[in-house]
């Protein structure tokens, strides 16, 4: 039989379907078609309307909670396996459920790791994904993971504001790498926000380690969701004399009164990507779209070429 070389596919989980259009038109190719019939009760079925035997699939769609966005992402790899492709790639621009990714007291799941199981239960042959809570999440996975950093979009916007006195910050002690690497990259100097939680979303106590006094600084972080670290941290720099605090996280959650805080915070900007969809317009808040990066770490994933240039760190 003739050697026919497998052709690549895109789907769009219903909660990324607006980012999956820009990465297929961006990777050159049609969005497929799928339907999706919902039962009263809430239990639905995606079904794929046209054959995919054979092909690889993206199925791209961010996980982050509640249930149905990772519900809908296992459905759409099981049924690709059934139908016969023949790799099935997971695009999970935010990997959902990564906060749970260890045993912090006793009694408590690892969910990040029952997620990666569950991926790979489905039918998931690769996963690609962009800046996880924590690197180590890669080790729960036992088929290939392809973890980017959004420092490739981000570090060009932050190099175009020319900011004088740059200063990168962690909000807390675990951003530390992330914020080093920002600072080595745009040689700049480091601080760090030490924080005390009450519980989780709840800040009892913050810190600063270092000056910001005449500095604009830049807070890095790898998602935002009730604000409360971010808009904290601001206030604290600008009282000990920085001149402006922008912030960079990756993935806008957003949940709470989080709008709110941002609103009434110093923060002068919040950048983000379009990982997750913004529930609401903010003129404090810029998105910057990393459908580009996906789609040719996805085109060179399908034509088997390298990647490595994608990890700026």
């Amino acid at each position: 039989m003739p050697n026919v070389a497998t052709e690549a596919k895109i789907f769009a989980c219903s909660q990324s379907t607006e980012l999956a259009e820009k990465i297929a038109a961006k990777f050159g190719a049609p969005l497929g078609k799928v339907i999706t019939s919902t039962y009263s009760d809430g239990e639905f079925q995606p079904s794929y309307e046209e054959s995919i035997r054979g092909t690889r699939l993206f199925i791209i769609g961010s996980t982050h909670p509640g249930p149905k966005n990772l519900m809908e992402m296992l459905l759409m790899i099981d049924a690709a396996k059934r139908a016969s492709a023949r790799h099935i790639t997971a695009v999970l621009p935010y990997f959902g459920w990564a906060r749970q990714d260890r045993k912090d007291k006793p009694r408590v799941p690892i969910a990040a790791k029952l997620v990666a199981k569950m991926l790979e239960a489905a039918g998931a042959t690769r996963i690609i994904t962009m800046d996880l809570h924590a690197d180590q999440i890669q080790g729960f996975f036992e088929k290939p993971v392809d973890h980017l950093f959004a420092s490739t979009v981000f570090l060009p916007y932050l190099r175009s504001l020319k900011l004088n006195n740059l200063t990168i910050a962690s909000p807390d002690m675990g951003g530390s790498k992330r914020a080093y690497a920002y600072s080595k990259a745009l040689e700049s100097d480091v601080v760090i926000c030490y924080k005390q939680r009450e519980k989780a979303n709840i800040i009892s106590h913050m810190e600063l380690i270092g000056d910001v006094t005449g500095k604009n600084v830049v807070l890095v972080d790898d998602m935002v969701d009730t604000a409360g670290t971010l808009t904290t941290a601001a206030d604290l720099m600008m009282e000990r004399g920085a001149l402006s605090v922008r912030a960079i996280c990756t993935h806008p959650i957003l949940s709470g009164n989080a709008y709110e805080r941002l609103e009434n915070s110093k923060l002068e900007e919040l950048i983000v990507t379009d990982s997750i969809p913004l529930k609401q317009k903010s003129d404090k808040i810029r998105v910057i779209s990393c459908a580009d990066l996906f789609a040719e770490v996805m085109h060179n994933v399908h034509y088997n070429k390298s990647i490595s240039s994608k990890f700026l760190m």
